[in-house]
């Protein structure tokens, strides 16, 4: 019986999180079109359709809709679904990893870091589309430093700040276009956030993720060689990781010097 209890509470928690990064599907949406995000009903981009709240669960709606609005038969697109799994899947592991406090809910490291990957996986999505990171994202996180990761020093959060912006900074300054603003103020919040350890292994990915895209590109000419791409969802998928297993990378690879 506690099995089936326990089981019920875990499924109740992922679609918290998916209830929460339904919302970010709003913003990743409405911010690039100059939108309210907390003003006006969800509606269809398409027909304009006001959206019932039977068509706005979570996960289910799309495919009980099978990916189609209600209305105009127009497709929902899929990313607006995955984000969504995406939102569940992550309240449960940090619920597991960081543990969860009264009523169920998520601790308040846990609850910070949530709302950082949340940030995160915005930034990487709006910047895929529009290749602009805005700065209130980068205000969010220096907010979180508030509850800042107990086993960084202000030392270490320091230079985590400068180790990696400061080298993206001199090389978009040396040449035009290598590193977007937004790109340079994400690595310097992250790191303060993150620490030295995880925000260099956050780049290291960032790095090896992004060199790997725009080699394919290059390959399979849908780019060329002075056309850019947006960097910002392979730093945000860098500093993920390195928020999640960067200590044990950075500890691994030590033991090999």
């Amino acid at each position: 019986m506690l099995i089936v209890l326990e089981s019920i509470l875990w499924v109740i928690r992922f679609f918290f999180g998916a209830c929460i990064f339904s919302f970010l599907n709003v913003v990743i949406d409405r911010l690039p079109r100059a939108e309210s995000v907390v003003n006006g009903r969800s509606h269809c981009t398409n027909c304009g359709r006001v959206l019932h709240a039977w068509e706005l669960i979570p996960c289910v709606s799309y495919i009980f809709l099978r990916g189609r609005c209600a209305g105009c038969k127009s497709r929902i697109p899929g990313r607006d679904f995955f984000v969504e799994v995406i939102g569940g899947a992550a309240f449960i592991g940090c619920g597991i990893r960081y543990g969860c406090g009264s009523l169920g809910l998520l601790s308040m490291r846990g609850t910070v870091m949530l709302s950082y990957f949340g940030i995160l996986l915005v930034v990487a999505l709006i910047d895929w589309d529009t290749q602009i990171i805005y700065d209130r994202f980068h205000i969010f996180i220096l907010i979180a430093n508030i509850w800042l990761v107990p086993e960084h020093g202000l030392i270490d959060r320091l230079i985590g700040a400068l180790i990696i912006s400061v080298p993206m900074l001199l090389l978009a300054l040396a040449i035009p276009g290598a590193f977007g603003g937004g790109d340079i103020k994400l690595m310097a919040v992250s790191g303060a956030f993150l620490g030295t350890g995880s925000v260099v292994c956050a780049m290291f990915f960032g790095l090896l993720t992004g060199g790997a895209y725009g080699a394919f590109m290059l390959k399979s000419k849908k780019l060329g060689k002075k056309d850019v791409f947006a960097f910002g969802p392979f730093l945000a998928f860098g500093l993920a990781l390195a928020a999640l297993y960067g200590n044990q990378i950075v500890t691994w690879y030590l033991h090999f010097l």
